[in-house]
Parts: structure tokens; sequence; C-alpha cells
């Protein structure tokens, strides 16, 4: 994936989601009477701008892609000719100002509404939640879960995909529950409930291998150490490996499946290896040197060969998950409103000390999500989407000054104390909300500075 790329995949997304955002803004306030000077994208140096409309309104692109803004008549940041003053921000009613500033965040939950009703028409894509190994000394071991079991609910909640156990346990973990009930079904079609403990999970470590970290691991058929690809330009070949070849052992140790063998090439980066191979029902000896690659910070050994893999076995392991467009609009403002209220439960946990702020990412963070989404296909670059509108919607509600959220705070003390603050007060909030703001925005690219460095 190409740095090009990953930009490329970050701009169209902020595009879409800040244009909803500032669109809803722009209509609340057209349908309220107040006139929009300026519909602005971005920040800096306008790359376009047009005038249209009957207010002649401003239509613009700037060059960073970074936010965007709906600029109205308001007396407080000009002079207004008396025959525009009904249309002017300021003078409408706080309930008008209400519904003008909160339509910003609506928007950007409606919009992950619609998209989640479109992925689930179309269909969502993931893995049935088939158990591997499961890592000794972990909640799924205290749980006695066994390898082949499939988790069919959690807390009966229904599980479709290992997508769907992640994001239902993550729920949990965040509330540090206690004895979460698991049902899953084991190759004889037997039923077991099983009471996992996520109290002790690291909050630190939400945004990490969390199923890992439970103790779960995916379910991979077996693969035989049978060289099924060798590149052309890898050390395999040039070592004299072929297609057909099956590896017996490597510096003596037997190898039983590929993973076995990847396993000991991953772990010998510049290390010479005896290999011992089966060709043509005869044994050979190679000698062969993993180069050195780097892989999340660390050196690993790769030799350019891939296995045979039987792609049935891998195909029953799939599942997609659909609806009709009427349980799917129902489908959809579900998970938008357990998205909103996992977002929600994260910040009140980082304000309270109980999960990390390292968990907060940045505009690095969300570039390369982006990129990786896009590249995994369309639907997955969606559902990346939906996630982020949802963020966008719950951060721009909370209560900062400056913020959507702000505004709103004031909106309704105004509406308590039958008249706006005094001046002086919404210019001291806005200051602790810039510094507030401030600090958010270094955490954030702390962390991203920080992923990047550790791998």
């Amino acid at each position: 994936m190409t740095i090009t790329y990953t930009i490329i995949s970050f701009i169209i997304a902020l595009s879409i989601l800040i244009t909803f955002h500032e669109f809803g803004h722009y209509l609340v306030a057209r349908w309220n009477g107040v006139k929009v000077l300026r519909f602005c994208i971005g920040f800096g140096q306008p790359i376009f701008r047009k005038r249209w409309g009957k207010d002649q309104t401003e239509w613009v692109i700037a060059a960073i892609p970074l936010g965007g803004y709906v600029k109205m008549l308001d007396e407080n940041e000009g002079k207004v000719a008396p025959h525009d003053l009904p249309r002017a921000f300021n003078r409408q009613p706080v309930v008008r100002r209400f519904a003008i500033v909160a339509a910003g965040p609506i928007a950007n939950f409606l919009l992950a509404i619609v998209l989640y009703w479109f992925l689930f028409i179309l269909g969502v894509h993931g893995v049935k939640p088939v158990l591997g190994s499961v890592e000794p000394a972990t909640p799924a071991a205290h749980a006695k879960f066994e390898a082949g079991e499939t988790i069919v609910s959690i807390e009966n909640e229904m599980v479709a995909s290992w997508q769907d156990a992640r994001w239902t346990l993550l729920r949990y973990a965040i509330d540090r529950s206690p004895n979460v009930k698991v049902q899953t079904i084991n190759k004889n079609r037997e039923i077991n409930w099983r009471e996992l403990d996520l109290s002790d999970i690291d909050p630190d470590k939400l945004n990490e291998n969390f199923l890992g970290i439970i103790g779960f691991n995916s379910y991979q058929p077996a693969i035989k150490p049978i060289i099924g690809q060798v590149m052309s330009d890898g050390v395999g070949y040039q070592a004299g490996l072929l297609v057909g070849d099956e590896i017996l052992a490597a510096n003596d140790t037997e190898i039983q499946s590929w993973m076995d063998f990847v396993q000991i090439i991953r772990a010998n980066p510049g290390r010479i290896l005896e290999l011992e191979i089966l060709r043509n029902n005869q044994v050979t000896r190679f000698t062969i040197t993993p180069e050195e690659a780097k892989e999340n910070g660390k050196q690993i050994g790769k030799i350019g060969i891939a296995p045979v893999v039987n792609q049935a076995e891998f195909d029953e392991l799939l599942v997609t998950v659909s609806y009709p467009p009427l349980k799917a609009i129902h489908k959809a403002i579900e998970k938008t409103w357990e998205t909103t209220i996992l977002t929600l439960q994260m910040l009140s946990k980082m304000v309270m000390g109980d999960v990390s702020w390292k968990n907060v990412s940045g505009p690095i963070s969300i570039a390369d999500y982006a990129g990786q989404s896009a590249q995994m296909g369309l639907v997955s670059y969606l559902a990346f989407l939906a996630l982020i509108s949802v963020s966008i919607g719950v951060l721009n509600l909370l209560p900062i000054p400056i913020l959507d959220g702000g505004h709103l705070m004031y909106y309704l003390i105004e509406m308590l104390r039958g008249a706006p603050l005094p001046d002086k007060i919404m210019l001291i909030g806005q200051r602790i909300g810039l510094a507030m703001l401030f600090t958010l925005m270094t955490f954030a690219i702390y962390n991203d500075i920080n992923r990047l460095i550790t791998g």
C-alpha cells in the first residue's frame, strides 16, 4: 500500500464526512430562513470558489481538508443591513439556533445509518467464529473453551462472525464485566454455556489483539508443508526448491504443518538452515539462508515460497451476513446506536482514568486505517466511513466550548435563564475549549508517532 493511496483514501473519507456535517448546518439554517454567506470545505488557500443561489452563497473548497465551516449572517461578526436583520443567525429564537447547530452532528449519525443500511443489504463478509487453539493462562482458558467450538451467542446476542464476537466482547470489556455468558456449539453439535471473566483485561490493550488477549485464536485449516508456489526473486528459488516439494525437517526439527515451517523461517533471519525435502519419493537435503525483513519493527526471515492451499476448506469458514431492506434499516439504526454508546463509554472511561489515553488515535492513524480499509474493498471502506462518522458526531456533541456541543450547552443555559450568557464568560469558555482541544490533539499525535516508532 503506497503512501499516495493512503493519502487519497484519507482525503476522500474526510471530504465526505465533513461535507455531510456542514451540509447539515447549511440545510437547517436555510429551512429556518437564516442567510448563509459561505459554505467551505477545508482550511487555508481556496482552490475552488463559486457563488450561486438566491443569496449568492460562496461555495469554497480549500487546500487543507481537515475541517470546514458554514458562515452565516451574524451581527456578532460584522455589520448587517437593516433589511437582512430578520435573517441573521443571532436574531433567531434559541430553539432555532439550537437546531441549526445540532444538525451537523445529527447529519453524521444519519450518514452512518445510511452507510450501515447499505452494508447490511450488500452483505457484510466475515469469518465464522470457530475457535482454534486457546491460549493458556487467559480468560478463555480459565472458562475452559476448547478448539473446534463455534461461538453462537454472547449474553443472548447472536454472533455470526469473529467481527461480531470482537465488537460484542469489547463492549463488555470496557465495563470490566465479570462472567459474560458465551454460548458455543462443538463438532458434535453439543451446546455449551461458559462464563468468561473480562474484569482483568488491561484497558491499555483494548486497541491491540483484543481477542488474543482474551485467549481466542481463529481456527485455521491444517496446511500440509508442501510447496505450492516459488517466487522467482526469493531465496527459496535460488536454493533450488520446487513446487510439489514436501518439507520434512528443518535443522533436524520435524515439520508437521506449514505453520511449523513458517515459524522456523521467521525466527531465523540471516541464519543457515538445513532442510530435508521429499521430492519424487526421495529425500533430498538443501541449505538455505532466510533473507532478513522487517515486520512491525521486528526482524524476521523470509524465503519467498507459499503452500498448497485447499481453498474449499477456507471457503467453508467464510460467512456473509445480509438483510432485506426493511430489516437492514433496523439493524443500521441499532448498529449506529451501539457504536455511539461504545464511543461514549470509552470517552468516559478515559476521563475517569479507567482506560488509557493511549487508545486515542490521531490523523496519522486514521489515514492509515482509511488506506487499509480502502485496499480491502468497498465494504471495508464504507464500514470505516460509518465508524468515523459516528465518532465525529459524538466528538462534536461533547460540551466543549468552540465545538457544536459547547454551543448547544450555551443555548441550554440560555433556555433555562431566559437570556444569553455574558460575552466575557463565553470568551473564557472559548479559551478553555481551545486548550482542551489542543491537549486532545497533542495526545492523539503523540500516540500516532509512538505507534510508528514502536511498530
